[in-house]
């Protein structure tokens, strides 16, 4: 008789969301802030095209050699990825966001619009944020679930499933303030270029580490109070 085939823990199901979320655990159980922003490659990944698009721009003052350049940048990570035998699926959504961002900034003819597609993909995950606090399966607590090993058992505290919300909060505030100093910038055209690109930079990864640590700080769970030693009578 074959035995029954059981599926997925509550606990395994986390991990795995986690872990496609990029959220990674050192050595002594906590989140990995460096390798879940992608580590040093993932964020040269994330940062260097607009930077060199920036540089490029501001040196030749053209925008079809700025864009090439923004566009070769991204492909030489995925060759670098592909040489080490690595996962594309960082390189290649790079790749992706860069062509689509080029196809934005040269249908305009406007060298702002180059970065416009973040503030599209910023809106889209603060929407999704904010609907997984309303229904109850805040973010911070799947990503960070996981690496406490709660699994999902943190929805059946009220407290730790408040605690989560305000974490997932905190990153959406992380994301909002973005908004808040880039668009001003993007809306006065080419004269706030230099700045837009660099707050880009700026509030790009290291933002998200930083709000990152302060979300896994302020969901970390209440200390236990230790059980009295019974005495010997």
């Amino acid at each position: 008789m074959v035995p029954p085939t059981t599926g997925p823990t509550m606990s395994e199901l986390a991990a795995g969301y986690a872990e496609r979320a990029g959220i990674q655990r050192n050595s002594s159980g906590h989140v990995d802030m460096l390798k879940s922003a992608g580590g040093v490659q993932g964020i040269a990944e994330s940062i260097l095209p607009g930077l060199v698009f920036l540089v490029a721009f501001t040196m030749s003052r053209d925008l079809t050699v700025s864009l090439v350049a923004a566009l070769a940048a991204a492909a030489i990570f995925t060759v670098i990825r592909i040489v080490q035998r690595r996962p594309l699926t960082q390189a290649l959504a790079g790749v992706v966001g860069v062509g689509i961002s080029a196809w934005l900034a040269n249908t305009t003819g406007r060298a702002e619009d180059f970065y416009v597609l973040g503030f599209f993909t910023n809106v889209a995950y603060i929407a999704a944020m904010a609907l997984s606090v309303v229904v109850k399966w805040p973010i911070a607590g799947l990503l960070f679930g996981f690496v406490r090993n709660e699994g999902f058992d943190w929805r059946k505290n009220p407290v730790r499933l408040r605690t989560y919300a305000n974490g997932t909060w905190i990153v959406v505030a992380v994301l909002a303030l973005r908004l808040v100093v880039q668009v001003p910038l993007y809306l006065m055209g080419e004269p706030g270029l230099t700045a837009l690109a660099t707050t880009r930079i700026l509030m790009g990864a290291p933002l998200y580490i930083l709000g990152l640590w302060v979300a896994w700080l302020v969901t970390k769970p209440a200390p236990q109070p230790s059980k009295p030693s019974s005495s010997a009578a």
